[in-house]
């Protein structure tokens, strides 16, 4: 049996308010094909300050992950002409942007392009679109650290598309900065959460979805825990009641009593599922499945096409 013709490798760079990620790949019949997976929790929305530069130990946290990207890079012999570095919400916003973007050029051999809200809704929907079984109109919801993306989509076809500031980063400094967390604190931030979407409830909900899917560390520590209980990997608005009541009751910060919560997930777990619990709310959400992909295999699958190859 004659296995398709690999082509170069390639790898898609995704630099998030809360993680850093990168995708190696090589195309099969025109479609990528992951070889590795590398990531690491930066969570660069917790360095801004209130002059909107980003600290200079988180700035050297998030460079310091660019050289093992870049490191991983040499080691899976990907040259430097086939990578796209795509950066979020924080380098959207920080007034030193320029700066960390100088400092990674050398490292990473190409520069970083810090992409809109909407064109990161975009690519989240490629992504999804690519990797997600499914048929239908579809709302997709990528929480990030400092930013959550809606898509309402129908195949290849996008209806609606909003980024807005808010995220499992930034609304853990906001609303759960003190421990023991308690019932008001997820109150208020699903009042946070309804200033948010403002007049973008009702698009949604006028436009309509048959099934809704869900990406970013939030909804993934969700279903991650849900596996690890052996339960059903469908979020509800039951599932994150109990995930509430859980946090509520627990007795360290680190949550370390929660079963089947990962421990690089603890840090922004109440936030998430604050944000989660708030939109099944507002939206009238009955259930919720992780997507297959988001932004890094959007952007992977427009390398794949030539788009942003070099």
């Amino acid at each position: 049996m004659t296995r398709p013709a690999q082509g170069p490798r390639y790898a898609a760079i995704t630099l998030g308010s809360n993680s850093f990620n990168m995708l190696v790949a090589t195309s099969v019949a025109g479609k990528p094909k992951v070889l590795a997976k590398y990531k690491r929790k930066v969570r660069l929305a917790e360095g801004i300050g209130a002059d909107g530069m980003l600290s200079d130990a988180v700035f050297d946290r998030g460079i310091d992950c660019l050289e093992m990207f870049a490191d991983m890079l040499d080691k899976e012999q990907v040259s430097r002409n086939h990578i796209a570095v795509i950066a979020t919400a924080t380098l959207r916003c920080i007034t030193n942007a320029d700066a960390f973007c100088a400092a990674a050029l050398p490292i990473l051999g190409q520069p970083i392009e810090i992409i809109s809200g909407l064109r990161e809704a975009e690519l989240i929907y490629q992504g999804m679109a690519a990797t997600t079984q499914g048929e239908g109109r579809r709302l997709v919801i990528d929480i990030g650290g400092a930013s959550t993306e809606f898509i309402i989509g129908d195949g290849h076809k996008v209806l609606l598309k909003t980024s807005l500031a808010m995220g499992s980063v930034t609304f853990n400094e906001q609303f759960f900065n003190s421990f023991p967390f308690q019932l008001l604190d997820f109150e208020a931030a699903q009042t946070q959460v309804e200033t948010e979407l403002g007049d973008y409830r009702h698009q949604l909900l006028n436009l309509g979805w048959h099934g809704v899917v869900g990406a970013s560390g939030a909804v993934q520590s969700v279903v991650e825990l849900l596996n690890a209980r052996g339960l059903s990997q469908t979020i509800t608005l039951d599932v994150l009641r109990q995930l509430r009541d859980e946090i509520l009751r627990q007795s360290d910060v680190s949550l370390r009593d929660i079963s089947g919560l990962h421990t690089e997930r603890a840090p922004t777990f109440a936030a998430g599922v604050a944000i989660l619990l708030a939109l099944f709310n507002l939206l009238e959400i009955e259930a919720l499945h992780l997507s297959g992909g988001a932004l890094r295999e959007g952007v992977l699958q427009q390398l794949a096409d030539g788009v942003m190859a070099n």
